[in-house]
């Protein structure tokens, strides 16, 4: 008796337009590289200002808390959409309340940074109880967790389209007082900047693109998405307009290429778009590290030259 061999999945040609053409003859392709591009764009605008004004546990904590919100969402029988806006929102309403400034040595004090991590860590808990609670198939699960590309739907790039579009709308209208206010927010407080609603503003924000990018890198994976390719632009340039330009462009090649790979690779795609992301964070170290010393390499040559 013959055995039927297994099909063969995707093979890469090293044709780059035909392995494309042969890639975006799918559907589900085409829509996984429209919603990466969504999400890359806005997490690395909100990704900058993160950095920026060292709220990355801020971050790390409305990212992490996606998780159980979505996992109770599959659990309850609602999409983990539901799930995923529902508690980044409110986790960063909470943040915000408790008037917390994370990163850095800010203006918040210790005890709600205290909190703020003992919530996260029961809430990661609670969302391994609904997974162990959920009795469906554990791909929803495994999804919320690291992201997947599969069965991205039209309606859902919509959606993300939408939700993209007002937090990139909403924070150009804030983003000049924010710059000024996350640089050195005493000097704004004291020109009369809303620093307080502003920070508020933002962190609103920053839980509706967390839960925004989480659908696709999944929920673990989200922050660095939103941080790296953003601490990457702020090492290579100090100016702002720079800064954003290159954070957006390179948070669409590390997601664009973890989605090729992913394509040829059965692995988790948050790990290819992660893994792309800190090589360029690396170069950009090594880089500025070289720079930085043949300029005191040089300085002494030069100073010799000049009093010669």
């Amino acid at each position: 008796m013959l055995l039927a061999e297994p099909a063969a999945g995707p093979v890469w040609s090293w044709n780059l337009l035909a392995d494309i053409q042969e890639m975006w003859s799918f559907p589900f392709m085409v829509n996984a590289f429209r919603a990466g591009a969504i999400v890359a764009v806005v997490s690395a605008v909100m990704g900058y200002f993160v950095v920026l004004r060292r709220q990355t546990f801020a971050a790390h904590t409305v990212s992490t808390v996606a998780f159980p919100g979505a996992a109770g969402a599959v659990l309850l029988g609602f999409s983990a959409v539901y799930g995923y806006f529902t508690l980044c929102v409110a986790a960063a309403v909470i943040i915000a309340a408790l008037g917390w400034r994370g990163g850095g040595g800010g203006s918040g004090g210790a005890d709600e940074s205290a909190l703020t991590g003992t919530v996260q860590a029961f809430l990661l808990a609670s969302g391994f109880l609904f997974i162990a609670l959920y009795k469906g198939l554990l791909g929803g699960p495994q999804t919320i967790l690291f992201g997947t590309f599969l069965g991205i739907t039209t309606s859902q790039v919509e959606v993300l389209l939408g939700v993209g579009a007002v937090v990139l709308a909403a924070l150009a209208l804030i983003g000049r007082p924010l710059l000024f206010a996350s640089v050195d927010p005493q000097v704004a407080a004291a020109r009369g900047v809303p620093v307080r609603a502003l920070a508020v503003t933002f962190l609103v924000l920053l839980g509706a693109a967390t839960a925004e990018a989480g659908q696709i890198t999944g929920t673990l994976l989200v922050f660095a998405l939103m941080v790296i390719p953003a601490a990457t632009a702020q090492t290579v340039t100090g100016r702002p307009g720079a800064g954003l330009t290159l954070a957006v462009l390179l948070a669409l090649a590390a997601t664009w290429l973890g989605l090729t790979t992913a394509y040829y690779w059965p692995y988790p795609l948050g790990f290819f778009v992660t893994s792309y992301a800190f090589a360029g964070y690396l170069l950009a170290r090594s880089g500025r590290a070289l720079h930085t010393r043949l300029g005191r390499t040089a300085a002494p040559l030069l100073n010799k030259e000049a009093t010669a």
